[in-house]
């Protein structure tokens, strides 16, 4: 086993359970190559995600400045070694890759690598990325390979277990994709229940501002005249919350701007008033984010839909390094006796679990008749 600072089984458990705490796959991709870098004990580590045009989806590297790395250019491409790992799908361990025959040079910036470690990371049949070490810190006798054999198994542990870390991001990006559709699905079918409601209710002020043009056309102009601006606000409420309406990209909005346009769009869909305030948050991390996104959605659409309520609050503020999201409506609220029954029925066993998986806390205080409030706390990053 290699006696690098990062040899050890305490090392190995550390670096496998750092890949398994990220959802991200970027973050994921991080992670793995930190953790390679580290427990290998080497100068530089990377990792490449190919795409289906020989070259890289994703490309991460460990060890490389960010200045270094906007100096050295465009993704590479699938070719040299990074090409054989990923078409053979087996093991590269090289005293000095300059001198492999498969060498195609590197850009003028690039760091200068020798002794080499590099392995494929599959799922089943199928590659997908290529790990790979260079400049091990440690004496290396002329021509030969500072990375050993232990180096590689060691290495083919982390790339297997890397495999599941990276499968199972995808999948959780997949799912939040999947349910950032749901969530936009819904939202449009309240925004056509209200804006409908609020047209077929104008259609039929207009049908008895009609009955009067015979009895009393003065008052059926005044009438029709009002109808036909109700109408024009409808229109443009309709439009402006279509335009609204799209996937909650937290990634470019943040959690903030998320959460005050769905309010925003909610308010003009309901007749109960939506509200959001926000005081002191910083960024937290992607997943916690996202937890707090999802049980505040939950939390909206309960009050909406099932409480009656007249006014409908989110607020999300810091506290310490983390953050608490509060969700309170003057609705009916429910009996905490109940509490079980109306678990099943408002959600509330999902949002604990999404609380809890990013080591939250989720409370719930309702006094039948006097409205409900749902508060989560989460840790900073």
């Amino acid at each position: 086993m290699s006696q690098g600072p990062g040899s050890g089984l305490a090392a190995v458990s550390a670096a496998l359970l750092a890949m398994s705490r990220h959802l991200e796959v970027r973050d994921v991709l991080k992670t793995i190559v930190a953790s390679a870098r580290e427990l290998l004990d080497a100068q530089y580590a990377a990792l490449g995600v190919p795409d289906d045009h020989g070259g890289f989806a994703q490309f991460v590297v460990d060890g490389v400045s960010d200045e270094q790395w906007r100096a050295i250019g465009p993704l590479p491409r699938q070719h040299g070694i990074l090409a054989a790992m990923l078409r053979e799908a087996k093991a590269e361990r090289l005293a000095d890759v300059r001198q492999d025959p498969r060498f195609e040079g590197w850009p003028t910036a690039h760091p200068d690598l020798a002794d080499f470690l590099g392995l494929p990371i599959r799922d089943g049949d199928e590659v997908i990325g290529a790990l790979f070490l260079a400049n091990k810190n440690c004496p290396k006798p002329e021509g030969s390979c500072g990375f050993t054999e232990e180096d590689q198994e060691l290495l083919s542990i982390l790339a297997q277990h890397a495999a599941i870390a990276l499968t199972n991001a995808r999948l959780y990006e997949r799912s939040r994709e999947l349910t950032i559709a749901e969530e936009r699905s819904r939202l449009a079918h309240e925004l056509h229940d209200a804006v409908s409601q609020k047209l077929f209710s104008l259609r039929l002020t207009a049908q008895a501002a009609a009955a009067l043009v015979d009895r009393d056309p003065a008052r059926a102009k005044g009438e029709l005249h009002q109808v036909a601006m109700l109408a024009a606000e409808a229109a443009d409420e309709l439009r402006a919350a279509v335009v609204e309406l799209r996937p909650a990209a937290l990634d470019e909005d943040g959690l903030v701007a998320t959460l005050r346009t769905q309010t925003q769009v909610l308010d003009r869909a309901h007749t109960a008033r939506v509200t959001f305030t926000s005081d002191g948050f910083r960024a937290l991390p992607a997943a916690q984010e996202e937890a707090l996104l999802r049980v505040a959605q939950e939390a909206l659409h309960n009050a909406l839909r099932h409480s009656g309520a007249a006014h409908v609050d989110v607020s999300v503020q810091r506290r310490g390094s983390g953050a608490v999201l509060r969700v309170t409506d003057d609705g009916s609220g429910f009996d905490p006796k109940a509490v079980r029954r109306a678990g099943r029925h408002l959600g509330l066993v999902s949002m604990r679990d999404r609380a809890s998986g990013v080591g939250g806390t989720l409370t719930v205080e309702s006094v039948s008749g006097k409205g409900t409030t749902i508060e989560m706390e989460v840790p900073g990053g």
